[in-house]
């Protein structure tokens, strides 16, 4: 039976009220579980025929693995933490070129992370998450539970790359390859950021939010098309004309345009980081 039927089926039991919570072969299955997560074999988002697809028996894996686990005490350093997971094991990863910085780069069980990927502290990344080779995570950034993360990707410094468990069927947040995102930006609700796009500083990515796409001249919503300069700004909101609003009322928005040289310049990734 693959992995994927035996979570299936712990997954109806669960559903059921009838799995055996204690015994050897459903803690088995789920550690072989998490072990595919951390080396990559199986991810909770594919992209198929253009789109991103959520791989739901993927995200049930990962909601069994807090149903189904008792609470238990764990040693981070000289901190003592409860949860149902232990942290990530990241003693090879200096084999693969990663480095985690000390003093709070936290890696939870069930996380991938590639060849050649920096995580600087304090940084935490989730269960389920996925980051790809040649990503730089910087300080006080999150990467949510099942986020993808693609390659070569830049996380600025006090990012919040949001968690997406429920539904079992919503894709995640995608950050495609290339990607640069400012400091402070927040990119949460299965938003999907296209390759090579650069976003600005404090930007807020999230399906609510419409996007003024300029190349394309439309407006958008829940993506960044590939290969885009997005920033944030204000329009005039529909209930401007209430007379509550003294001066006009407005949302916030994002613009997306073409991408210049010199910024791509201003992004561009220095080998020696990674050597």
């Amino acid at each position: 039976m693959s992995l994927q039927s035996q979570i299936e089926e712990l997954w109806h039991h669960y559903q059921e009220g009838t799995t055996e919570e204690t015994s050897i072969e459903t803690m088995s299955v789920l550690g072989d579980f998490l072990e595919a997560l951390e080396a990559g074999t199986i991810r909770a988002a594919e992209k198929v025929d253009g789109e991103w697809v959520a791989n739901a028996w993927v995200k049930q894996g990962v909601l069994l693995n807090f149903g189904l686990r008792n609470i238990s005490k764990y040693r981070y350093g000289e901190t003592t933490y409860n949860d149902v997971l232990p942290l990530a094991d990241t003693s090879e990863l200096g084999k693969r070129g990663s480095r985690n910085t000390p003093d709070g780069t936290v890696v939870r069980r069930g996380a991938h992370i590639g060849d050649d990927v920096i995580l600087m502290s304090p940084s935490f990344v989730n269960i389920g998450a996925s980051l790809g080779d040649g990503t730089l995570v910087d300080s006080c950034d999150t990467v949510g539970s099942c986020a993808q993360i693609g390659e070569n990707v830049k996380l600025g410094a006090n990012t919040l790359i949001g968690g997406v468990l429920e539904p079992v069927e919503g894709a995640p947040v995608v950050i495609e390859d290339g990607v640069s995102l400012g400091a402070g930006c927040r990119v949460t609700s299965g938003f999907v950021v296209g390759e090579n796009s650069v976003v600005g500083e404090n930007t807020l990515l999230t399906p609510r939010i419409p996007v003024y796409d300029l190349v394309e001249e439309e407006v958008i919503y829940g993506h960044l098309p590939p290969e885009r300069r997005a920033f944030s700004r204000y329009v005039k909101s529909s209930i401007s004309d209430h007379e509550l609003f003294d001066g006009g009322a407005y949302k916030p928005a994002v613009v997306a345009t073409h991408i210049e040289e010199e910024t791509l310049e201003s992004v561009e990734r220095e080998d020696a980081l990674r050597e």
